[in-house]
């Protein structure tokens, strides 16, 4: 054995990649001694490069991710991580009208607090988890290139005849005194394995039977598929490839699709709430509806809409063109479908309020010197009601409560609970008087107004909630998955199956490897060599 410019050469002339343990033609030991028992034939003792070259810092690196305990400790991450992100509903499961710091430590507590602080309120879209889920992609393709690469070299030119150390070195072997009739046992035994599907090769007498190999690459494959898998995961983060958005739409509001970057529209044109009626079902069911009250049974909720498309580019200040696509109804189950997103109907909100009437009256009289109507989504700041008398809207808190330190504040822009700080304006006080206005609560900063702001009247509308999706990574998804199934099929139904024969002087040498099911190879042998006269397979391990 010598070495050759990094090349290993063996005693039968066969040039080993540096760092080979077993001879990739006869098998014959060239590298670092071994146990004096069974080879570790799990990559044909062929070279791998994170256990030969440990240098530089791209080995360090290669090494570093081709390390099986390296990838599960990053799946035990990624694991604990995912539970860690189920303790608490995500950001996007929370009620829309609430501050997200509010509602963790509100519902939760101190623990809530932490939770958000932490960023665990948005785990599987944070930056850091992302970095797992590549580090663990770059794990399987470094660890299966690793050790994929070097198997197939040594399964490509593996030799037919091997090494008589190699032969007596396998878990399977046995060894025949040749006899008269040797040659015509061999041709039985050939014929017998040929006839369980082994592939024969053959070599000055000695042969080689293989079947079977294609289930090596199992693990490979499935590395493969779960490869495909995270890029989908991880396109995810691309814009424009997954939309998982909430549209609240109020009856006749025309909005803009989220995730369609404003190229389409939805007009709600009426929300349609139907009830189980007692009068309408037959009788078993009627009786089961009074129970529980007539009318208190939801039967189906559906959003009339109409589609848009806009036409033209979107321009500030200017209403964009927009024109008809399609009228649907979505229903629960019933989605609108356009080119690649849906809108599934998904929740309601009944009499939202949309406006409020004030009229601007004389304390003491009662005297009315006009009416203000608030739009409670797009309220304006002045309302000029004439001869002098103008309503100012100085603050307006659409869904109003008090902070911690006492102080008016809004939960969110949902109109839940409307209030406001007027200032109204009359020639007996130009400056104005402020009067703070809310629902069953009136509070005047400055004392005693002559002027108030009285209540008229509410106007409320539906509210319908469709969930907008768009998945442009299921192919992606899909693909992986089945890829990721053929290589469990292909590795687990399957094993790789070889048998050795070698004529060693007056003896035929005969050995034997799979890369599982051992009492399935030496049972399926053995049954062979007991009908042509060889001896049987020993597992040299018992």
């Amino acid at each position: 054995m010598e070495h050759v410019n990094e090349r290993v050469i063996c005693e039968c002339g066969h040039a080993n990649p540096h760092g080979t343990i077993l001879c990739g033609s006869c098998g014959k030991q060239v590298g670092e001694a071994l146990p004096e028992r069974s080879f570790d034939m799990r990559y044909e003792g062929s070279a791998r490069r994170s256990q030969t070259y440990k240098k530089t810092p791209p080995d360090m690196i290669w090494n570093f991710f081709s390390s099986v305990k390296v990838g599960i400790w990053i799946i035990a991450l990624i694991v604990i991580a995912s539970a860690m992100g189920t303790i608490f509903p995500q950001q996007m499961y929370i009620p829309q009208n609430v501050a997200p710091e509010d509602f963790y430590q509100d519902q939760y507590g101190f623990l809530g607090q932490i939770y958000y602080q932490l960023g665990f309120n948005n785990l599987y879209g944070s930056w850091w988890y992302f970095l797992l889920l590549a580090a663990l992609g770059i794990s399987l393709v470094i660890a299966s290139l690793d050790r994929v690469v070097p198997l197939y070299r040594a399964l490509k030119n593996q030799g037919v005849t091997r090494h008589e150390s190699f032969m007596r070195r396998q878990r399977l072997f046995s060894e025949t005194r040749v006899k008269e009739n040797t040659d015509e046992q061999l041709d039985v035994l050939i014929t017998k394995l040929k006839n369980k599907r082994y592939r024969i090769l053959e070599e000055n007498g000695n042969y080689l039977a293989e079947k079977n190999r294609f289930s090596r690459w199992g693990p490979y494959v499935n590395h493969t598929g779960l490869i495909i898998f995270l890029i989908g995961g991880m396109l995810r983060f691309i814009p424009g490839m997954y939309v998982d958005e909430m549209l609240w739409i109020r009856d006749g509001e025309t909005s803009v699709i989220p995730g369609t970057n404003g190229k389409y529209y939805l007009s709600s044109d009426k929300f349609i709430l139907e009830t189980y009626q007692i009068e309408q079902e037959d009788e078993v069911f009627a009786n089961a509806l009074s129970r529980v009250g007539d009318g208190n049974i939801v039967k189906n909720f559906q959003t009339n809409v109409t589609l848009y498309e806009r036409n033209g580019e979107i321009l500030p200040g200017i209403t964009p063109e927009l024109v008809k696509v399609k009228d649907y109804q979505i229903k629960v189950n019933q989605p609108l479908k356009h080119n690649s997103f849906a809108l599934y109907q998904t929740s309601y909100r009944l009499n939202e309020l949309n406006k409020m009437t004030f009229r601007l009256e004389d304390k003491e009289t009662e005297t009315s010197f006009g009416q203000i109507t608030i739009d409670l989504l797009n309220p304006e700041k002045n309302y000029d009601l004439g001869n002098e008398y103008k309503v100012e809207i100085l603050e307006y808190y659409p869904d109003f409560y008090f902070d911690r330190a006492g102080r008016p504040a809004t939960r969110s822009q949902v109109p839940d609970n409307p209030a406001f700080f007027f200032n109204m304006i009359s020639p007996e006080n130009p400056d104005g008087e402020t009067s703070f206005v809310a629902i069953r609560n009136t509070f005047e900063p400055n004392g005693d107004n002559q002027f108030q702001m009285k209540f008229e009247n509410v106007e409320t509308k539906n509210v319908s909630a469709l969930t907008v999706r768009k998945d442009n990574t299921l192919w992606f998804l899909g693909l992986g998955g089945a890829i990721f199934m053929i290589g469990v099929i292909q590795g687990m139904y399957w094993n790789h199956r070889r048998i050795w024969i070698r004529r060693s002087g007056d003896a035929i040498l005969i050995a034997g490897h799979t890369n599982k099911n051992w009492y399935g190879i030496g049972n399926e042998i053995n049954h062979i060599l007991k009908e042509t006269g060889f001896q049987e397979l020993t597992d040299q391990t018992g």
